[in-house]
């Protein structure tokens, strides 16, 4: 009887066991069950993105080319006399001014030669004016047959010879002049002195070592080298008028220096199908220099009703140039597009989308094809 008490009272414990092992097991369904209902499905989800209508715009055109900048004028400062530099009046890589003294070289041989031809010439006036008395003198005697005919000739011809050999003083003492004022050596143009090449002292001679050079900087030009498809536009557009210019040093994105294309060669290089052009460009800060890198944008027409799209809003693949659009039900839809002429941070598109449609311009690599998306319109 007792075996059998026992025996009762360890199936009723295993029971109770098992019925609370099979109670725990649904209690963890259920809730796990319920975490799952609250958790949203990641297919629902939208992705915030920044969104832009499409909108047409009339846009210039532009042609843009890597260029140099070229002096108009540069040119060795050389003396026209012998002699030594007794003064250098301006410093190395001064912008100076037409006509502005730049070097003296020593005066005094060139000013005593100068005297030295004027009174020569003085000489020469005062015999001059007594072979005139002397003519006229003679003229009166030769009239009343008292002095020989010879003899009035001789006067005659005294008088020719000292009225030349005074001609000739004047001649030297304009020689003279202008060798003495080669000897103040000044700026044939408004420009900068470069690097100095003969010292105060130093002996030159003529059509020697250079003293200086000099390069005008305002205005400068641009050279660059369109090709021959592009010189067809250029010609078409410099038909209808003057076209302008605008400067763009590497670090710009906005032209401080603006000018007009004022000349294209007459010949195309056979070896790159380029022709040589220049643009003439004003550089009131003279901030630029010969031989310097920049860009010139020349416009040459307008493009009218353009679509326009931020190019923040360009896609790259192996198929090339793509746009997100925002599709129906806010689904994205990817179109592959032409692009055309650019105007600051917008793009041209020639084919792919629609006016009034929405691009998506933020965000493009968390989103693909079909994804879901909750634009915001910017």
């Amino acid at each position: 009887m007792r075996n059998w008490k026992i025996a009762f009272a360890g199936t009723t414990v295993a029971v109770i066991v098992v019925i609370a092992f099979v109670v725990l097991r649904r209690g963890d369904s259920l809730i796990g069950g319920t975490a799952g209902a609250a958790t949203p499905s990641p297919a629902s989800f939208a992705m915030p993105v920044p969104v832009t209508e499409i909108v047409k715009k009339d846009i210039p055109v532009y042609l843009d080319y890597s260029a140099r900048t070229e002096s108009i004028r540069n040119i060795a400062l050389q003396a026209k006399v012998p002699g030594y530099i007794r003064q250098q009046h301006v410093p190395d890589g001064t912008d100076v001014k037409e006509s502005e003294l730049l070097y003296t070289i020593d005066p005094r041989d060139f000013q005593a030669a100068l005297d030295q031809a004027k009174a020569q010439a003085q000489r020469d006036a005062a015999a001059l004016d007594y072979a005139h008395s002397n003519l006229d003198r003679g003229s009166t005697l030769a009239k009343s047959g008292i002095l020989a005919k010879d003899t009035f000739d001789q006067r005659t011809s005294a008088a020719g010879q000292a009225e030349a050999a005074l001609a000739m003083d004047q001649a030297a003492v304009r020689t003279a002049e202008l060798n003495l004022s080669y000897t103040e050596i000044r700026a044939p143009f408004a420009g900068r002195l470069g690097r100095n090449q003969a010292p105060v002292g130093s002996l030159i001679s003529v059509a020697g070592t250079p003293l200086n050079t000099l390069v005008q900087l305002d205005p400068i030009y641009v050279t660059f080298n369109p090709s021959e498809t592009d010189l067809i536009e250029i010609q078409r557009a410099r038909a209808a008028g003057k076209i302008a210019a605008d400067i763009l040093l590497p670090s710009e994105t906005q032209a401080r220096h603006k000018g007009e294309l004022t000349f294209i060669d007459n010949t195309i290089d056979r070896s790159t199908g380029t022709v040589v052009a220049r643009a003439t460009i004003r550089n009131a800060d003279l901030s630029l220099l010969p031989g310097q890198f920049v860009r010139i944008r020349l416009p040459i027409r307008m493009e009218p009703d353009a679509l326009m799209v931020p190019q923040t809003a360009l896609g790259s693949s192996q198929l090339g140039k793509y746009v997100y659009v925002v599709g129906e039900g806010n689904k994205v839809d990817q179109r592959l597009v032409s692009l055309g002429p650019s105007d600051g941070g917008l793009v041209a598109v020639l084919k792919g989308v629609s006016e009034g449609e929405r691009v998506i311009n933020g965000n493009l690599q968390k989103i693909g094809p079909g994804a879901l998306v909750q634009p915001l319109l910017q």
